[in-house]
């Protein structure tokens, strides 16, 4: 772990140490490289705050040798906040003014001394010159000593924190006179659950239900059962942490009602801004993490590979603008048709695809599945059957992001000249020749596989979409010669302007013969090309092991290999039985373990691989087109659009996507939506039931599944607004403890002055 974190430190991406240094990390994969790299930013800042918390208390002079010992002992950035919270600076409160009044001796008296009768001992601080009128006016300073003191004990708010996390809830209540407004929120109008309970998409919608002044919520400390009449328990916590008991003393009537007053006024106010931001964060790492998985499956997904491709992006009014892209994704014509209405030209516009077709060699019809998606689909069927001589095949394509490139900065150098509307169907051609490439120009964002991504922390989602587009390229490797600058600087230890560099070159110079010539790129040094020469691929070039995943500082082991056997280096790639036949262990050295020499003759067997599945098409069903063509019962093939915790969303082509919710994916029980399926794969589906109103599609994978379920209603998820079943706990806010964080602090890598 020590050997992972100083790579990292050193400016080595995962990526690289996943793949290269794995006798250095004990074999890390790049998943647990990232959950350390996370947990490690969390440490360093808990470290760099409490430095800060330290030295703020030490400059105010009340920093002791225990309070210390407790700062240092905190094991989590809430437990940090709630020792520091006596010593923080903050205005001038009621409770400072009551100090200041000297009534801070009546506060400890009470407390201490039940049997006093409180008006009585509060008559002895009356003191108009101070601000204290009277007997009443000292005992209100008093409880706000008092309430303070209670508020801020580190220890009961930990306890009172944990014990309405497992017991609270939160509540929804519709405005008054919102309820036609805010319709989309109409499942949440009368609702509550458990915190525990609360998956993320259903607290995410809530906040935004209240964020648009549709929703009222309230966290409530305990469950409608729970509570009884008297103090609750909340309040007797805090009377047992004080010493506070009714045994029929002159002061224990008020005392009571102090408790009741902090708990009211203080420390459930306290406990539910902390609480909210608890669900806040949890609910948005859950989304995140559905976000990163659906972006890799995406980003995976079959290419088809180097066909030249057609790609249509429909529309009615403006027409369907036409682009036509050898295998190599360049552009070889364009033309903007209109089969549609209002002008109709559909043979005339059949005559244009055919001769574009015929004149470029297309293999493939990319469809954009947006507006006039299925009258284009059936455009595209009607040209398959009229000339079947051209043996086209045709796919529906998801388009988004597209509008998004073709506005691009990136997208106007690359097709200069070209109008925007046109890129688009460019990008749609190309996103089915290979997703992985054309999708890394767009922002992560605007592709479109997220739940709730807007109400997201932009830099955590940033972070991590980043993580997973760099962690897809690098695994799946880049063809030097034929890359984008985008896709360039996504390889590990290549900058966006070291891939522009790249690019220049190429196209200055032709393409690289070997790894070796990419020294010669301006600014790429040592280090970079130590990191980027394992993913980048030269196919065809003066070197075989320049194709493969095998890293040049490697190239002595697959040599040494090569003598053994006789032959030489091109021989033995690919030759399975002599691979097989090598032992590992022969070929370990000091510099190179046998994890390496294991991966270096898997690669050689099939070198350069690409991890992704094989490209196959979806075909929707001929008349059906809209909504209001479905039927129960109806069985159809369709593609995954997108995961969410409680099921999966599948085009079927009719401009909606319908949900299986996950109780209906298997007839066991599913955890993971993930775990069934994932976006882009293709699945047969039947229709449950169909709200054209609300336009939404209930669908099973369970084709033996009756075709309404039972009482005639849609799933109750689906009734709340697509909201999971009330699942697993939700993990709590993270938190430094464990033996991860243990580790990392006996090496000696979490330090006060930073990250790094």
């Amino acid at each position: 772990m020590k050997a992972a974190v100083e790579l990292l430190d050193g400016g080595a991406t995962v990526p690289f140490v996943a793949r290269y240094r794995k006798e250095a990390t004990g074999a890390l994969d790049d998943a647990q490289l990232r959950t350390l790299e996370e947990r490690l930013r969390y440490l360093r800042e808990l470290e760099d705050r409490r430095a800060a918390v330290l030295e703020s208390v030490r400059s105010q002079g009340k920093l002791d040798a225990a309070l210390e010992a407790q700062i240092r002992a905190a094991d989590s950035k809430a437990r940090l906040e709630d020792i520091y919270l006596p010593f923080k600076p903050k205005r001038r409160t009621k409770a400072q003014i009551a100090r200041e009044a000297g009534l801070e001796p009546l506060a400890d008296g009470l407390l201490t001394a039940p049997g006093t009768e409180p008006a009585a001992a509060a008559a002895a601080f009356v003191d108009t010159d101070k601000g204290v009128a009277d007997a009443a006016a000292a005992l209100e300073g008093a409880r706000a000593i008092l309430t303070e003191r209670f508020a801020e004990d580190a220890d009961l708010i930990g306890e009172l924190r944990e014990r309405m996390w497992t017991r609270g809830r939160l509540a929804a209540k519709v405005r008054e006179g919102k309820e036609e407004a805010g319709a989309k929120f109409a499942d949440y109008f009368d609702f509550a659950e458990p915190f525990t309970e609360l998956p993320s998409h259903r607290v995410l919608a809530m906040l935004r239900g209240e964020k648009e002044d549709v929703l009222d919520l309230v966290l409530e400390p305990e469950e409608a059962g729970e509570r009884v009449a008297g103090p609750s328990a909340y309040e007797q916590a805090v009377a047992r942490r004080f010493g506070i008991a009714d045994r029929g003393r002159p002061g224990d009537k008020w005392l009571a009602d102090t408790v009741r007053w902090a708990w009211r006024t203080r420390i459930l106010v306290h406990l539910g801004i902390d609480l909210r931001l608890r669900l806040r964060q949890a609910a948005e790492d859950e989304a995140v993490r559905v976000f990163a998985a659906n972006l890799r499956d995406l980003l995976l997904a079959a290419p088809a590979g180097t066909r030249a491709t057609m790609g249509l992006d429909p529309g009615f009014r403006t027409g369907v603008k036409v682009a036509v892209v050898d295998a190599t994704g360049k552009v070889a014509a364009t033309e903007t048709i209109y089969p549609h209405v209002p002008q109709n030209k559909w043979d005339a516009s059949l005559a244009t695809l055919a001769r574009l077709a015929r004149e470029h060699g297309v293999e493939l019809v990319a469809i954009g599945n947006g507006t006039a998606s299925r009258e284009t689909d059936r455009l595209a069927a009607d040209l398959i059957s009229r000339h079947p001589e051209l043996g086209l095949t045709k796919v529906v394509v998801s388009e988004a992001g597209a509008s998004v490139y073709s506005a691009s900065a990136f997208a106007s150098q690359e097709l200069p000249g070209m109008d925007v509307s046109l890129r688009g169907a460019v990008s749609i051609a190309r996103r089915l020749q290979d997703p992985l490439a054309e999708l890394v120009k767009i922002d992560p964002k605007s592709i479109g596989v997220g739940q709730y991504q807007h109400d997201l922390s932009e830099v955590k989602l940033s972070r991590s979409l980043d993580a997973v587009v760099e962690d897809c390229v690098n695994g799946v490797g880049v063809d030097v010669n034929t890359a984008s600058a985008p896709l360039l600087s996504r390889v590990s230890g290549i900058s966006g302007t070291l891939a522009e560099n790249i690019v220049a070159h190429r196209d200055a110079n032709g393409p690289f013969r070997s790894r070796r010539a990419l020294k010669d790129v301006s600014r790429l040094g040592p280090k970079a090309y130590e990191q980027c020469a394992g993913f980048l691929r030269i196919r065809g070039g003066d070197d075989p092991l320049d194709g493969s995943s095998v890293h040049p500082e490697a190239y002595p082991v697959v040599r040494a290999m090569a003598k053994r056997t006789g032959g030489d280096v091109a021989a033995l790639i690919g030759d399975t039985g002599v691979l097989r036949s090598l032992r590992p262990g022969e070929f370990v050295s000091d510099s190179f373990g046998l994890p390496t020499v294991t991966d270096i003759l898997r690669e050689l067997e099939k070198p350069g691989r690409d991890p992704r599945p094989a490209f196959r098409t979806a075909t929707f069903k001929e008349g059906v087109e809209k909504i209001g063509d479905l039927a129960p019962g109806m069985v159809l093939e369709g593609v995954v659009t997108n995961v969410a915790a409680f099921g999966a969303f599948v085009d079927v082509g009719v401009h909606q996507d319908g949900l299986v919710h996950v109780s209906a994916m298997s007839r066991t029980f599913v955890k993971d939506p993930r775990d069934v399926v994932k976006p882009g794969d293709i699945v047969r589906v039947k229709v449950l039931e169909v709200d054209v109103a609300r336009k939404r599609i209930s669908l099973t994978l369970r084709l033996e599944d009756e075709t309404r379920p039972a009482a005639g209603r849609a799933p109750r998820e689906q009734r709340r607004g697509n909201a999971a079943p009330r699942p697993r706990r939700e993990a709590p806010a993270p938190a430094a403890g464990g033996a991860m964080a243990d580790a990392l602090r006996r090496a000696g890598l979490v330090r006060p002055e930073g990250r790094r």
